[in-house]
């Protein structure tokens, strides 16, 4: 332990946070070099996970981009990755041969293959072969259509969502791959705009991926002709981020909070305000993690590279050599080991007639996703999910599909809406969870 901790220390890491987000201060506060182990060790299960529906690019990125390897086990990932999207995007296996893409019933989306592409990039991999260049024409393909979705009087949207339309531009930045004047100034329209608005709501996480794709491209000269608009989105965005930081100190909510700080970090501003907001933000980070917030990998692993002073511009030039302590599993400590209770948890789905209303009771520690089977194993309700690297998330309830521009909302009763998902989600004794379909 004690090499870990030696390295993990990350003396002063969010005194340093608002150090690199232009306010020097003196390092106060440390993190725990055991809380940030048990962060890397949520992943490890994930990473035995192989098959397409579960591989997610994310959780090798993060782990690229922070302190801590899983040795053989990451080599082996990544080549379960390279194997499984070169067979579903591609269509072939191995260097050559023509291969039967009927084993690839869902076929990985855009954000699958730009967080794909930041993988290879996390390995020091750049797209120049035959296959790469296919796979960058793929990308690019889907940016085009999001332009024409969106149309050329802005008045309509992407088919998936401004954020996956900003994963796509700074995947292909990354490799040094242009996108052309028009796929960008559509990004930069929606920013100008606040087109990023959701119920009254601003997207930070859209807009910190966003800002991230802009100051790569301006890193590179991408773009020169919008080059003006580039540099004044970049101010733009920080100020929404800014403007949206909470009593708590997170930026929106604490799961958008590490995209917002990669934001931050990467576009340093001279101010005493931004350094504060900076370090408040990772006192609430820190409180969230020691209280076990984070147990989602996809937001594990964009919080990993934030606490080693990392961020996806990091992948412009990665340094694949730097010295990374190897992750152990975690050791159960039975001596916690207990009977959890049994509890109560009422189920309420009001866009269905006539209403449904179910009480079941589960043992303590379930998710939500526990309490929809539950509910289905006693009768009377039906779901169906679809799996996304955040995890599942609801499609159809009581044989209610969500349509276009619309998602199932998880809310606990009676309006405050679930940060986290089904599966991650853990509701407490005698609570009302309502389902509810909403259009965005």
């Amino acid at each position: 332990m004690e090499p870990l901790k030696a390295l993990l220390l990350l003396s002063g890491v969010f005194g340093a946070l608002a150090e690199l987000c232009g306010y020097p201060v003196s390092p106060q506060e440390k993190m725990d070099s055991q809380v940030v182990e048990k962060l890397g060790q949520h992943l490890l299960p994930w990473m035995d996970r192989t098959s397409l529906e579960h591989l997610n690019p994310s959780i090798y990125v993060g782990l690229r981009l922070s302190s801590m390897q899983a040795g053989t086990k990451e080599d082996f990932y990544l080549h379960s990755l390279k194997l499984n999207y070169q067979q579903c995007l591609l269509g072939v296996k191995g260097s050559a041969s023509i291969y039967d893409t009927s084993d690839c019933p869902t076929k990985p989306s855009a954000g699958h293959l730009a967080l794909y592409l930041l993988a290879l990039r996390a390995n020091c991999e750049f797209m120049g072969s035959r296959k790469g260049d296919r796979l960058v024409s793929q990308l690019k393909w889907f940016l085009e259509d999001e332009k024409n979705a969106i149309g050329h009087n802005h008045e309509g949207r992407p088919h998936t969502s401004y954020y996956q339309y900003s994963l796509g531009i700074l995947a292909l930045c990354v490799h040094q791959k242009r996108v052309h004047d028009s796929v960008v100034g559509k990004l930069l329209y929606a920013i100008e705009h606040d087109h990023n608005i959701h119920q009254g709501h601003l997207s930070v996480d859209t807009e910190a991926m966003a800002g991230l794709a802009f100051i790569c491209l301006d890193r590179f000269l991408f773009n020169p002709d919008l080059r003006p608009r580039i540099t004044m989105a970049i101010e733009t965005v920080r100020q929404k981020i800014l403007k949206a930081q909470t009593s708590e100190g997170n930026f929106g909510n604490i799961y958008s909070t590490p995209l917002a700080l990669q934001f931050l970090m990467s576009s340093p501003a001279s101010g005493v305000d931004l350094g504060t907001a900076c370090l408040k933000a990772g006192t609430s980070l820190k409180a969230s993690i020691q209280d076990g917030a984070f147990q989602n990998p996809l937001m594990i692993s964009q919080l990993l590279p934030v606490l080693n002073h990392k961020t996806y511009l990091d992948l412009t030039f990665p340094d694949c050599q730097a010295p990374r302590v190897m992750l152990a599993p975690a050791v159960e400590d039975l001596s916690l080991v207990h009977i959890p209770e049994v509890i109560s948890v009422t189920l309420k789905v009001s866009s269905v007639l006539p209403p449904y209303k179910q009480t079941v009771f589960i043992l303590a520690g379930s998710s939500l996703e526990d309490v929809l089977k539950m509910a289905q194993n006693i009768g009377g309700f039906t779901y169906e999910t679809q799996p996304s690297l955040s995890g599942p998330y609801l499609t159809s309830v009581l044989g209610k599909e969500a349509g276009d521009r619309e998602f199932w909302q998880l809310l606990q009763d009676p309006d405050t809406p679930l940060l986290q998902g089904i599966a991650d989600y853990k509701p407490r004794d005698g609570e009302i969870i309502q389902l509810r379909i909403v259009r965005w």
